[in-house]
């Protein structure tokens, strides 16, 4: 299969990620054995920050009031987007029954996590989104106790928004305290909380890393790296389109990677002229992430058939997957391994980061190949059950003591054993796992 690289990266989206797990580590096992006062002295370090730890209603309210009209009308419009959207995947998820033999009936039931701990970025930028996205599936999901984690800048606080989006879409309780600290308090209950059963939301690599040492400990939505996202476009696509949207997700950070897999060299070189220019007119912050990203980590490929670029998208598998291209069924009906696909120039990623709906919490760094994003189902549990006539339970019995036996398990064996010999007094039975 022909690639040819316009533009090869010179760094992948782990090269600078060092090794911060011997810290994080220090840090969870100090705050454990320290509490509340040693999760406030390294947010005093980090963070910089005296302000109360768990918001109350006048903070809440406070903040509310520093929120305009229009931003309240818009969290409003994507909240409610995001709340339909996770209420139609929760009707996916059916709790059902089964006669397995007559009078033995095995069956599923979908049960919420208690609770859940949402982590919501806020230093570079307020992630408003995230805590629409983490805190409105886990309450449609059912849980009992949710508390919304941000960290807060110094002498200020959470950013306003960000309290009230967490408070709209029914965090319970709603953390100051960012990093580390932050991921440790809702883990393990301090401060109040309850103790998290599943910790949620993008982060740093140190939130990213501390969300690995303890899963096991606690759930899990994803470990997540640097934000990415692949652009599929054809003869068909606008070169300034397609621009527009790498440079609008390589502003996420200087290791975010952006790649464009064509098989059109025109459009491609005509996109790789325009990038430049796009990437300078932006504010500053914005400009030094996106250069970098650009830079070091962006790519644009030429395949020469669509399957090519197909092929080569399912490689990457990328966190954000753009289509824009001819025959759009085609590529929705080939297309194996992405976090969330967008189909056509009338969508793009930024509308899922923000308010169309489905989820921005997605698989980076090729995890898109197992698993996908943050959805209500995260926040579930598909447990078990049975009941069992007499009747029923014989012939199981009968097959579970000669596994049993053919295991070297005699306890188990037994344990059908006894119930034969307790329902069926009169009957003999060949419980021997010998033929």
């Amino acid at each position: 299969m022909a690639r040819a690289y316009l533009k090869k990266a010179q760094k992948t989206a782990m090269t600078d990620a060092g090794d911060v797990r011997a810290t994080v580590q220090d840090i969870l096992d100090d705050i454990e054995a320290g509490g509340d006062a040693t999760a406030l002295k390294y947010a005093q370090k980090f963070d910089n920050y005296q302000g109360r730890t768990v918001l109350g209603e006048e903070e809440i309210a406070a903040a509310s009031v520093l929120v305009s009209q229009k931003l309240k009308d818009d969290i409003a419009f994507a909240h409610d987007n995001v709340r339909r959207f996770a209420e139609v995947q929760k009707s996916t998820m059916t709790d059902v029954e089964l006669e397995v033999v007559p009078g033995l009936i095995a069956g599923q039931k979908a049960i919420p996590c208690r609770a859940a701990g949402c982590y919501v970025p806020g230093g570079r930028y307020s992630h408003i989104a995230s805590a629409i996205m983490t805190v409105t599936t886990a309450k449609v999901a059912g849980c009992q106790n949710i508390t919304a984690c941000s960290p807060p800048r110094a002498g200020e606080g959470i950013a306003p928004a960000i309290i009230y989006a967490a408070n709209l879409c029914g965090a319970d309780k709603i953390l100051s305290m960012g990093g580390v600290q932050g991921v440790a308090a809702m883990t393990f209950g301090l401060f109040g909380l309850p103790k998290a059963d599943i910790l949620v939301g993008p982060g740093n690599q140190f939130v990213a890393e501390a969300k690995r040492i303890l899963f096991g400990r606690v759930g899990i939505d994803m470990i997540a790296g640097p934000t990415d996202s692949l652009i599929l476009a054809d003869h068909s696509a606008d070169p300034f389109i397609v621009a527009t949207d790498l440079v609008g997700q390589a502003e996420h950070g200087y290791n975010s990677p952006v790649w464009l897999v064509t098989d059109n060299r025109a459009l491609a070189e005509k996109v790789m002229e325009i990038v430049p220019n796009l990437i300078a007119d932006l504010p500053e912050l914005n400009r030094t992430n996106a250069e970098a990203a650009w830079r070091d980590y962006a790519e644009v490929i030429i395949c020469d058939t669509p399957e090519e670029m197909a092929a080569c998208s399912d490689d990457y598998a990328p966190e954000h997957l753009t289509v824009q291209a001819e025959n759009l069924p085609w590529w929705l009906d080939r297309l194996q391994c992405y976090g969330s696909l967008f189909l056509g120039e009338e969508t793009t990623v930024a509308f899922g980061d923000k308010a169309s709906g489905t989820n921005h919490v997605l698989p980076t760094s090729q995890s898109a190949k197992y698993t996908g994003g943050l959805s209500v189902h995260k926040y579930m549990k598909i447990v078990t059950w049975q009941r069992s006539t007499r009747d029923g339970a014989r012939p199981i019995a009968e097959a579970t003591a000669r596994i049993s036996r053919l295991e070297g398990m005699e306890g188990h064996a037994r344990s059908a054993d006894a119930r034969l010999h307790k329902y069926f007094p009169d009957e003999n039975f060949d419980l021997s796992a010998r033929d």
